[in-house]
């Protein structure tokens, strides 16, 4: 009989509100871990942090994100050093809690999480490596690549990347990828084997291969998740993209061989048939893995949706065998605990070592891992709208520049990738959930570049003081975008109020459906006083059917004429409206009011929809294009 350890007596119980089991197993570890994940800068903080992080932005719920700030804020100091950490141990598991720092700089921008995030760049620049150039898995650990550390350091990396335009490194980032699949695949079976020595001198090694014996089930789900996060931030253009999809793909063939056709899971040594097989058992934390590594890779575009049928499958396997209500509370079964290799006393990478490793209850890995893949499985359940319909947004009429992190001018303000308050991360994000691609439109548009796309969204229109030469809508603007409508295209126009945004131009757009965007301001809203910008709604209403509270600011009202309809009125002033021309459909309102600050729950108080009114109207809008 397996040991088995359980922490379960450390927490005080409660009842447990949320509704899908990740939300159960979330609010679990946000009991158990409610201080401190750990003492010490580790990679498991990484990996329950980064569960949270998804359910924050599939849910909209302030808690996921105040939980993730608060246990990072325990390393952090205020300038920007780590508590811990150490660089010159050059382990490569201090990278992975990298992520979380890039995460709230991106949301907060704070400068002290950003000087963090530098420190653990500036360790993978210093970090030893193996004569090809992959990373070593630890200083301690000469000579060797554990698929363990290509999660630990390359979505980090990549993200890192991304944001400071390092083209370089994704050659990097690809080749550690590259070079460890060639040393640790197994031509026959096509899984991986756990690490690879250079040298051939530890015990563990092959003498003429270097790898390890075995193929232990969690060091693939770490490689496994490391491919679909860093395709997550690699360039869609980059020539090595599709190397790294064909890995990814690779490695899902062959881990689907793996999986038991009854109950969905694996066992924690894949392929194994050798003494003392019976021992071998079902895995929770490598099963998690799996799944969310074959969901997300269908999500993004990189798997087969016909390995749909996988993920589901082990997820029901998961949540039927190692997820079990106790008194209350939600807690996973069936991790273990840790596996690795060499070390004191050493880890021979045999069957019978990887067997003696303890099983436990709430193995912050396995927990990270079931709600990573737990908000996969339930972003498959909001309904397939948009069907890869593209949503454009424009970056031509509102296109502010400032200078980024790198020091590169870019646009800014209400752009799908940014993640502070004045961005639309989240309502990109929903659009996505819904099945719709997300893209932005920098040039004027036109018949060409507007006919693929099923909703234009144009928002805060440049007047002169927020860029000294802006694109001002002419003629040519409105005739093409008009003609784009009218053929069945869905037009939504999220202006601004007096002072902030260009009128007598964008209107000769709005004008051409009925709709004229004064310009005024309402709901001008002192300080926090958020019931100055509270607006109620009839839960009938035809856009935003069953919210009832929203929150705008600083509103153009709007004068209607044609066939220009109101949707929402206060005091007498219609603040959004649609209009039908042609076969398409537009949808106004003098505001951009859909931006992260506004729907990400951190600011304003619960009782505001914002959130619940985004997806109201992506549903709307979904529904017009249905009609057509």
């Amino acid at each position: 009989m397996k040991k088995l350890f359980s922490i379960l007596s450390f927490v005080v119980v409660v009842q447990v509100v949320a509704q899908t089991p990740g939300e159960r197993m979330a609010q679990t570890a946000m009991l158990v871990w409610k201080d401190s994940l750990f003492t010490k800068w580790s990679y498991d903080l990484g990996v329950i942090l980064k569960g949270m992080e998804g359910n924050w932005y599939r849910t909209g719920d302030p808690k996921y994100f105040q939980y993730i700030q608060k246990q990072m804020d325990f390393f952090v100091q205020n300038d920007g050093t780590i508590r811990t950490y150490k660089k010159d141990e050059f382990n490569i598991d201090h990278i992975n809690n990298g992520k979380l720092l890039l995460f709230l700089y991106r949301v907060t921008e704070k400068e002290k999480y950003w000087k963090a995030a530098q420190l653990l760049r500036q360790q993978l620049r210093e970090h030893p490596r193996t004569n090809e150039g992959g990373f070593w898995h630890k200083k301690v650990y000469p000579n060797q690549m554990w698929l363990d550390g290509l999660y630990m350091g390359q979505p980090f990396y990549a993200e890192y990347a991304m944001l400071t335009n390092d083209d370089s490194a994704f050659n990097d980032i690809a080749n550690q990828f590259s070079w460890m699949e060639n040393h640790a695949r197994d031509t026959k079976t096509g899984l991986l084997y756990h690490g690879w020595d250079e040298s051939k001198q530890q015990q563990w090694a092959n003498k003429t291969t270097g790898t390890s014996p075995l193929f232990w089930a969690r060091a693939m789900g770490w490689y496994a998740t490391a491919l679909v996060d860093v395709l997550e931030y690699y360039p869609t253009n980059h020539p090595k993209r599709k190397k790294l999809i064909a890995i990814l793909n690779r490695l899902i063939n062959a881990v689907e061989k793996q999986q038991n056709a009854t109950i969905g899971l694996w066992l924690d040594i894949l392929n194994y048939d050798g003494p003392n097989k019976e021992k071998n058992y079902f895995e929770a934390s490598a099963s998690s893995q799996f799944v969310y590594a074959i969901a997300k890779g269908i999500r993004l575009g990189v798997v087969p949706a016909s390995k749909l049928n996988i993920a589901k499958s082990g997820y029901n396997g998961l949540v039927k065998t190692f997820v079990k209500e106790d008194n209350g509370q939600t807690n996973l079964y069936g991790t273990v605990k840790v596996s690795g290799l060499g070390g004191k006393p050493y880890r021979d990478g045999s069957f019978d070592y990887y067997m003696s490793e303890p099983v436990i209850v709430n193995d912050p890995k396995g927990v990270g891992a079931f709600i990573l893949a737990a908000n996969e499985i339930d972003l498959l359940s909001v309904p397939n709208l948009g069907n890869q319909k593209t949503v454009l947004l424009d970056d031509y009429f509102n296109h502010e520049t400032k200078k980024d992190i790198a020091g590169n001018q870019i646009s800014w303000h209400y752009k799908w990738n940014e993640k502070n308050n004045g961005g639309f991360y989240f309502l990109g994000n929903l659009y996505n959930q819904y099945g719709y691609k997300t893209a932005t439109l920098s040039a004027a548009p036109t018949k060409k570049n507007l006919k693929k796309s099923a909703i234009y969204i144009i928002v805060d229109a440049d007047n002169n003081k927020e860029n000294p030469t802006p694109n001002f809508v002419d003629e040519n603007n409105v005739q093409a975008i008009a003609k784009w409508v009218k053929a069945g295209g869905l037009l939504v126009l999220l202006h601004n109020d007096k002072g902030n945004a260009e009128f007598e131009k964008f209107n000769k757009l709005s004008n051409t459906f009925g709709i004229h965007f004064n310009e005024d301001s309402r709901n001008r809203v002192e300080e926090n006083k958020f019931e100055m910008g509270a607006v109620a709604i009839d839960t009938t209403n035809e856009v935003l059917q069953g919210v009832q509270k929203i929150y705008i600011k600083e509103i153009s009202t709007l004068k209607l004429s044609g066939n220009a309809k109101p949707v929402l009125q206060e005091n007498g002033y219609v603040i959004a409206a649609i209009a039908k021309y042609g076969k398409g459909t537009v949808f106004a309102i003098g505001d951009p009011w859909l931006y992260n600050e506004y729907v990400d729950g951190r600011k304003l108080p619960n009782d505001f929809e914002n959130f619940t009114a985004a997806k109201k109207l992506i549903e709307w809008l979904s529904n017009q294009i249905s009609k057509h």
